[in-house]
Order: C-alpha cells, then structure tokens, then sequence
C-alpha cells in the first residue's frame, strides 16, 4: 500500500518546473505589461504642436503608423492594442487635429475619439496659384499688406526650397507647400509661408531630384511638369501618363500644348483665361517650359513627373465626364475630342 502511495506522488522536479514556468509566465506578462505601459507614454516633453490629419475611412493601423511616422506616439503597436482592448475601433473619428510629443497615446486616442478637431488653422490648398493662396490667407483673418510682405521671397533665401528657383523668378509660385498650419492670435502669415515652404525642401529628395534629372529636368523644372500635371488631370493613373505625354513632348522639341498653361499667363497678365493670349506661358504657341510652374504641387504629381507611365502616347483629351482620353496620333486625338469633349473644348 505504501509502495502504490509512492508511485502516484508527482515528482518534486515536476512541481519545480511547474512553479517555474508559472514564474516565468507572470513575469513574462509583467515584462510585456511594463514596455506596453512604457510604450504609451508620451514621446517627449516637446510642446510644439504639429498638424495631423485623419482621412475619412482610414484604419487603425494606418493612423497608428502616420502617428508613428510623425513622432507623435512612441509604438504603433501599443496605440492598436490600447484601442482594441478599450473597443475604440470606430470611435476614432476623421479631421485635423493638434497634438504634440508630450501628449501620451492616451491623450490622442481620447481626442481622436472625441473628434476635438482643431480650428485656428490655415490650410494652403494644392492646385493653387499664388494669387489665390494671397485670399485664401488674407481670408484666413492676415492684413492685406501683411500677406503681400509674406510672399516676397527674397527672405527666404536660407531655405532649400528657395535654391531651385531662378534668380529671373520673383515670385514664390509652385513652391508653397499644401498643408494645414495652426495659427494663434500672434502668428505672421510669414510663419506660414516659412513652415510651407520648409516642407517643400523635405519633399524634394535627392531620390526625386535624380529621377528629374534622368528626365533632364532641373529641379524646378520638375516642379513646373508638376504643376502643369495638377491642373490637367486629378485621377493619379492619368497623371502619370500625362506626364509621360509632356515629358516625350519636350524630348521631341514639340509644344506641350496645355491648355491650362495658357489659362494661367492670360490670368496672371491680369485677362480673362484664353488659349490664344500671347505671353511665355502659351505652350499652345511656343516649345518647351513655361518659365516659373503655374500651381503649387502635391506628393503625387511630383511622382508621376519623376516616375512617369511607361506608354507611348502623344496626346489625350479631358472629356466632360472627366475621364482622360489619350492617344498616340493626332487623328485618333481629334477623334476622341470630337466624341468626348463636346462641352469643354
């Protein structure tokens, strides 16, 4: 009987590797718990505030990691699992939004939640010639006089934005970066002007530069493609065959034949928009570039000049529906504008 007793007794060294493994595991779980709880934390102490905007239908992973690229929470990850766990999901609301390095994951998801958009904001939109973002600030509450001051590039000259534009250019046309800037009652529209064109010196990437120049585009002739790009197509497919249609244009010595060039020299000439006003801007009239672009630009019509479709296409035509229509030969051209393009053309 004592024998059988003995048998059944769970060995020492099991109870040992049991009450081990429990260990482990506890403080496994503590160690995870400690770097999650550290992981939400703010980044720093930093009080300047930066700008976020959360697109409509954007997941959490994808504001997670745009927080993340932006330093303003420390861990993607523990953003996701603190959301997840608290069931927040589709809370997080769409909008632009204030946060600094000091706020804590916390505190974001809890604004995010909340919808606590911010509203001293100046937005400089894409697509917009230089005249118009001077309303959209003088509309932003800046004195007229203030804004004029603020568009005069000569004191911006220590930023890199300002080193592709030729000395003959006196106007900071196409260099104004589209974006959304926080604004408090002593902000200078200088200050917004100076963050916007900070920004376009960081989108210009030795990466981008070298693609224009495989082009044999000058930096700032890859922001005048750009522009041109913006304001004749918005769907990005078409964009970058748009730009493989100028790009193969100017390597033939043919006009690039954009309509939306000869609007602008009309307009900045002080006219009403027309194809046929005489002016540097008429590509309808004269081969190569316009001289300065005739729009800021976006992240994506700045790729499509760099990393053009790899079509053969010569022309193409905007229909009335909106859809781009193209082609490699005049008469095939001619016969899609006659077909899609009753109202515009």
């Amino acid at each position: 009987m004592a024998n059988r007793t003995r048998k059944n007794r769970v060995p020492r060294r099991i109870w040992i590797l049991l009450a081990s493994f429990i260990v482990v595991a506890f403080l496994g779980v503590f160690l995870v718990r400690h770097i999650y709880n550290i992981q939400l934390k703010p980044v720093s102490n930093g009080q300047q505030t930066q700008i976020f905007t959360v697109e409509s239908g954007a997941t959490v992973k994808e504001i997670a990691n745009q927080l993340e690229d932006h330093k303003l929470i420390k861990s993607a990850w523990a953003l996701e699992l603190y959301v997840h766990s608290k069931e927040l999901g589709s809370k997080l609301q769409a909008g632009t939004y204030a946060f600094s390095p000091s706020d804590g994951t916390v505190s974001i998801v809890k604004t995010l939640t909340k919808g606590q958009v911010t509203t001293n904001l100046v937005t400089i939109l894409p697509g917009r010639r230089i005249d118009q973002v001077r309303t959209d600030l003088i509309n932003s509450g800046f004195a007229p006089d203030a804004v004029d001051a603020a568009l005069l590039p000569d004191q911006y000259k220590d930023l890199p934005a300002l080193a592709y534009k030729p000395a003959s250019v006196d106007s900071l046309e196409g260099l104004l970066w589209p974006e959304s800037f926080q604004k408090v009652a002593s902000t200078e529209p200088s200050a917004i002007i100076r963050e916007s064109l900070t920004i376009t010196g960081n989108k210009l990437t030795p990466e981008l530069q070298a693609a224009f120049a495989a082009h044999g585009l000058s930096t700032y002739q890859g922001l005048i493609l750009a522009s041109i790009v913006t304001q004749e197509v918005s769907k990005p497919s078409d964009q970058a065959q748009a730009a493989q249609v100028f790009l193969t244009r100017l390597k033939m010595g043919m006009m690039l034949g954009s309509d939306v060039t000869a609007y602008y020299g009309s307009v900045a000439a002080g006219k009403s928009p027309s194809l046929t006003y005489d002016s540097p801007y008429n590509t309808l009239k004269y081969v190569g570039l316009p001289p300065s672009p005739i729009s800021n630009v976006t992240t994506g019509s700045l790729q499509t000049v760099a990393y053009p479709a790899t079509t053969k296409w010569l022309y193409f035509v905007a229909g009335d529906d909106g859809t781009t229509h193209f082609s490699t030969n005049l008469k095939d051209h001619e016969a899609l504008t006659e077909k899609y393009c009753k109202k515009l053309c």
